[in-house]
């Protein structure tokens, strides 16, 4: 499990730092669950455009994008508060979730895969964006 608070930057620098990217990084490729929540999830993508364009741990293929655009105009950013799910694909992790389940959220950016095929669930606000891989 990577949980996330903090930006993104800092927290690649201190995986680095206590060497855990390697960790991580071996750990998914060998098929072991993981479980990356908020700033953990945002991780696990190629880069973020937080403070600047930082690398990630780059295991999916996407970035990192903040909330912005005309979308936005009325809405409070950081989004903060309960929200409901839209599921895409049962992962693993959620085969118990039913669609429109509630989560709580408090973040600024939200990751953009390539691959469309790996979205588990997306959460609309302003923009229907992916909230699980």
């Amino acid at each position: 499990m990577l949980p996330g608070v903090g930006a993104f930057p800092d927290c690649m620098r201190n995986l680095e730092e206590y060497g855990l990217i390697d960790a991580v990084q071996k750990s998914i490729a060998a098929g072991k669950p993981f479980l990356g929540i908020c700033l953990g999830l945002q991780l696990l993508f190629t880069e973020s455009e937080e403070f600047g364009i930082s690398k990630g741990l780059d295991i999916i293929k996407g970035r990192v994008v903040r909330f912005k655009g005309p979308e936005f105009a009325d809405l409070k950013i950081p989004h903060m508060g309960w929200n409901s799910l839209s599921i895409k694909r049962k992962a693993p992790a959620m085969q118990d979730v039913p669609e429109g389940s509630h989560v709580y959220f408090v973040h600024s950016f939200h990751v953009v895969p390539e691959d469309k095929s790996v979205i588990a669930t997306t959460t609309n606000y302003g923009i229907d964006f992916v909230s699980s891989v």
